[in-house]
């Protein structure tokens, strides 16, 4: 296996066929009853009850998409709501990712400069040495906020370089609100976004962080909900792998998203979340599977791939 992101990026939407990957975001209240009904996960306010739960169907999703997707980004926010034990399930949950051969995304939109930031890339992107934490991996990449410049960037990528690790910098948010902000347009006619992406584009093109199959492993995080302006950077950011959120529940079509990809299907991950992991909610999966709500996640994860095929085959 390569020891650089990107080249593992490239290898693993090769062998599984798509760019479509899984977000964990998994919220008590929404998962399915035969897990919350049990006696020992009833109880939504027993921190212990609470986080069994949440791990019980995190593994089992994992089980379930591992065979059909290349990476699962975890989202630790919803691990972190229950503090020490919380966090413990969100690295148990990558090591869980890792042995079924999953690349693990951790998002967790860390951005400071300096010291500060070090720390954050050290805690997220590097294997603990420790004793007593020996079996404990950090993901193979995470999500950060560059939104102070390369000082806010640069300790990640150097952290994440040395350590085989990759890093997705939030460029253009997916949610309506981010316009407010990102796309205003600075002196010299360049938006926000574009500014972020071309400070993220310079550390990415250095030469140390570029892999055997040409791609860096620092990317970008653009959202498939972002104006239709934003596939420029695929265009300009040619070794840079996209991670687009905004696919299913946010709104964001297949054809929004792939374009960020190149023609041969390589170049962007993109992420489903709720309308994966909570499939067993929509009555279209309902009528087919009842009550196996693992049917109908396995069935949702087909249906995307097929959806996200039929786009990237009508647009290239």
């Amino acid at each position: 296996m390569s020891n650089h992101f990107g080249d593992r990026l490239v290898d693993a939407v090769k062998s599984k066929r798509t760019p479509l990957i899984v977000g964990l975001d998994p919220v008590y209240s929404r998962l399915p009853s035969a897990i919350t009904s049990r006696q020992d996960m009833n109880d939504e306010f027993d921190v212990d009850s609470a986080v069994d739960a949440i791990f019980d169907f995190s593994t089992q999703v994992l089980r379930i998409v591992a065979p059909m997707v290349p990476a699962v980004k975890i989202n630790i926010a919803f691990f972190e709501k229950y503090l020490s034990q919380g966090i413990e399930t969100y690295y148990s949950l990558i090591s869980e990712a890792n042995e079924l051969g999953l690349e693990v995304i951790g998002d967790v939109k860390r951005g400071d400069i300096g010291h500060t930031a070090e720390a954050y890339a050290a805690a997220h992107l590097e294997n603990p040495e420790l004793t007593g934490l020996e079996d404990t991996l950090a993901p193979d990449a995470i999500t950060i906020n560059g939104f102070a410049g390369a000082e806010s960037i640069e300790p990640f990528a150097e952290k994440a370089t040395k350590n085989g690790k990759g890093v997705f910098v939030w460029v253009r948010a997916s949610n309506p609100g981010a316009a407010a902000i990102q796309d205003c347009v600075c002196e010299g006619g360049q938006k926000v976004y574009e500014k972020i992406a071309a400070i993220t584009g310079d550390i990415a093109n250095k030469p140390e962080n570029i892999g055997k199959a040409g791609y860096s492993n620092i990317g970008m995080v653009v959202g498939g909900t972002s104006p239709d302006e934003t596939s420029e950077l695929r265009k300009k950011y040619e070794k840079v792998w996209f991670l687009v959120p905004g696919y299913g529940s946010q709104g964001a079509s297949a054809a929004d998203c792939i374009r960020f990809c190149k023609k041969d299907g390589s170049g962007a991950l993109i992420n489903a979340s709720r309308s994966i992991i909570y499939a067993y909610e929509e009555q279209k999966y309902k009528d087919q599977f009842g009550d196996n709500w693992k049917k109908c996640i396995e069935q949702a994860v087909i249906d995307a791939k097929l959806d996200i095929a039929k786009a990237v085959q009508d647009a290239f």
